[in-house]
């Protein structure tokens, strides 16, 4: 099944944010959202997970999203968001806990602490939110989406990670890690979309790559159609080249021969 977006246009106030979008979206690939800031790429996640109104359609496994009921949503997709803030002490496993009783899984004993096991969270279980560092807090926020929609697919079809800049916060070891959970999801049937900043990652990972500027997409395509020279220039307004060594040699690090450590088990 897909995600379908016909029209969309999307208003902050007078000013129109998006314009008139297209695009279809498919279960069991990752698709990679880049633009520069401001180009409209967290709003339109925003809207496709129903955080905003929006003129136009988005249908998500053939359900229009401003109709669709919060419980229904929150059972066909997961959204881990730019930041989250807590204003109570919660621990770790408690925030988890969360995601089983926004989705269906609040009677799966255990999977809260797999969910914290899937991003090697797994002895932070009692530490305090609070506590932790803001990449430990990224990845405490992603076992709560995981728990939420454990299974990639069901009987009423595919789940959706929707994903807004997941790997932010986070050092290359981990950044690897979170991209290696949302391919996995992937290619157990899921459907997963993320906005992201490092082209590289994007390049290494995604499936499928919209590139957006000033509230509309660019191009769209396989990494290797979308992401081009002229595409990329022209999006972020600086001459940008794909593959090319930099000059004077300048030590540069790719993560292309890189491998996370990760335990899927669970």
């Amino acid at each position: 099944m897909t995600l379908n977006v016909r029209a969309l246009s999307v208003n902050y106030g007078r000013e129109q944010v998006l314009h008139s979008l297209e695009m279809d979206l498919q279960s069991g690939a990752l698709t990679s959202i880049v633009g520069p800031n401001g180009s409209g790429k967290s709003t339109l996640i925003k809207a496709i997970c129903g955080d905003l109104p929006y003129n136009g359609s988005i249908q998500l496994n053939g359900a229009e999203v401003a109709q669709a009921k919060p419980w229904e949503l929150a059972a066909m997709r997961g959204v881990l968001p730019q930041a989250s803030t807590l204003a109570f002490p919660f621990t770790a496993i408690e925030v988890v806990r969360i995601g089983l009783t926004s989705g269906l899984g609040s009677e799966h004993e255990g999977r809260a602490q797999a969910a914290l096991a899937r991003v090697g969270l797994q002895s932070y279980a009692h530490r305090y939110y609070q506590e932790l560092s803001g990449g430990e807090q990224q990845r405490v926020q992603l076992a709560r989406v995981l728990a939420q929609i454990w299974e990639p697919t069901t009987a009423d079809g595919p789940r959706w990670l929707i994903l807004d800049e997941p790997v932010s916060s986070l050092d290359i070891a981990h950044q690897l890690q979170v991209m290696t959970i949302a391919r996995t999801f992937a290619r157990a049937g899921g459907g997963v979309v993320a906005v992201m900043h490092d082209l590289n990652l994007t390049g290494m990972f995604a499936d499928h790559v919209l590139v957006m500027t000033e509230g509309g997409i660019l191009a769209e395509g396989h990494p290797t159609e979308a992401m081009t020279d002229s595409i990329l220039s022209r999006a972020y307004g600086c001459r940008l080249q794909v593959n090319k060594t930099p000059v004077g040699m300048a030590p540069f690090v790719l993560p292309h021969s890189a491998q996370a450590a990760i335990d899927m088990g669970g």
